[in-house]
């Protein structure tokens, strides 16, 4: 099941450029990982001055969309019990998350984009 929103993830061109504009604004940097083993593009985890929910940046030309990452109980549990719905699309079946845990990307039936993390 769905516990809470982790973060929203939007694309940046220029990701040092929007790290100095969202602290302007009054986020934190407070993490930066690579998506990839090559270390080509990367993520940045901003953080809201009251905390909550982070804002992540990511320079990844083929992911030009916003994600909402959702905390799941267990992602591979939730991947099974969803695999066989027809509506749903799995653009990343669960793999091992570089931050810790397992994620997964689907597409819902809306057409909105989920990256699914957890156990």
């Amino acid at each position: 099941m769905w516990k809470h929103i982790e973060c929203v993830a939007v694309h940046t061109e220029d990701i040092e450029k929007s790290i100095q504009f969202y602290e302007t604004v009054g986020l934190t940097k407070v993490w930066d990982t690579f998506q990839d083993a090559e270390q080509k593009w990367r993520l940045v985890g901003m953080r809201f001055p009251a905390g909550g929910a982070e804002l992540v940046l990511k320079n990844n030309p083929d992911l030009k969309f916003a994600e909402t990452e959702i905390m799941v109980e267990d992602v591979n549990e939730l991947y099974t019990a969803l695999k066989t719905n027809q509506e749903v699309t799995w653009i990343r079946e669960p793999f091992s998350n570089a931050l810790g845990g397992h994620a997964a990307v689907m597409r819902a039936p809306d057409g909105n984009v989920y990256v699914l993390v957890g156990n």
